[in-house]
């Protein structure tokens, strides 16, 4: 069973982190929603679902506009190959559907079968937002919050720098 917005919004307030949300209508891609982001400030992010061919499941939750280079991610996160993991895996790990895959959906992955993966570019922020379960809304809260948030779901993350990933890669290239 996955958790209802009302009961990610007590977690928040039970954990004491301050958030704010704003209703909008459904988006489904980092382009769709440009204009919205507009009007709301900080850092937003895009997450993948990924697994990998020995059956690790990866959220990595990044900043909208950061590159992430899937063939060449598992040399970093410590994993095999990636894909795209399956919308049924998706829908029985983290309790959500594609276009509403948010790091706040971390609170459904009871079984801590997710490695959770955090781009460091989204600490950079004063206002970090993500969906709140569905994708016809947003949340913002501080960075360090949203750690905060999943490392109570059990899962704390790997900070990756995906810009410093783009640096050394272009120096080898």
């Amino acid at each position: 069973m996955s958790a209802s917005r009302p009961t990610l919004f007590a977690r928040l307030d039970a954990l004491g982190i301050v958030h704010e949300t704003v209703s909008h209508r459904p988006i489904f891609t980092v382009d769709e929603g440009r204009d919205i982001k507009a009007a709301m400030p900080g850092g937003h992010t895009k997450n993948l679902f990924l697994k990998d061919r020995k059956g690790q499941i990866f959220l990595i939750t990044a900043l909208d506009e950061t590159r992430i280079k899937l063939n060449r991610l598992h040399h970093h996160i410590g994993s095999a190959r990636l894909s795209f993991g399956p919308e049924e895996l998706l829908l029985e790990t983290l309790g959500v559907r594609p276009g509403s895959v948010t790091a706040l959906a971390l609170l459904n992955d009871t079984g801590g079968r997710v490695r959770f993966v955090l781009d460091a570019a989204l600490m950079q922020w004063p206002v970090v937002y993500s969906h709140p379960l569905l994708n016809d809304a947003t949340t913002g809260m501080a960075p360090q919050d949203l750690v905060r948030f999943a490392e109570s779901t059990g899962h704390s993350p790997q900070m990756i720098d995906f810009t410093a990933l783009h640096d050394d890669e272009e120096s080898t290239d």
